[in-house]
Order: C-alpha cells, then sequence, then structure tokens
C-alpha cells in the first residue's frame, strides 16, 4: 500500500462555563481533544487501509461569544 499524509480541519463548538472570554478561550484549545484513530481492525482489513499515526497540527478557537452568565 502507498502512504499519504492528509491534512484535515475539523471545527467543534465547546459550551463552556469560565470567569472570562479569554479563559473560555484557553481552556476550550488545551483541554480538548479528538486525536484518535475510530477505525476497527475489521475496517482496515475490509477497505483495505491502516491508519499509521494521527497528530494534532492546528488547535485554535476563531470565535467566543458570551451566551448567559450563571449567578
Amino acid at each position: 500500500m502507498k502512504t499519504f499524509e492528509v491534512l484535515l480541519t475539523k471545527s467543534f463548538s465547546v459550551l463552556i462555563q469560565a470567569e472570562d472570554k479569554i479563559k473560555a478561550q484557553e481552556f476550550s484549545e488545551f483541554f480538548t481533544s479528538d486525536v484518535q484513530n475510530l477505525a476497527s481492525t475489521e475496517d482496515e482489513r475490509k477497505y483495505n487501509f491502516k491508519i499509521a499515526e494521527i497528530e494534532c497540527k492546528f488547535n485554535e478557537a476563531i470565535e467566543v461569544n458570551e451566551l448567559y452568565e450563571n449567578n
């Protein structure tokens, strides 16, 4: 099989409670992760592929909006 590097962009919406906008952004970027291989061994055999490695290349908040404040 040939080997390819594929750069993906994924977007998430994170609902977070924090002291302010800056901390909400920083904590959302730092404490979230979705870097895992979801393919089973059966998937790899059936579709003839193998994910060798997944590495996070980009993790940056692009927008932060305050929805409401809890008291």
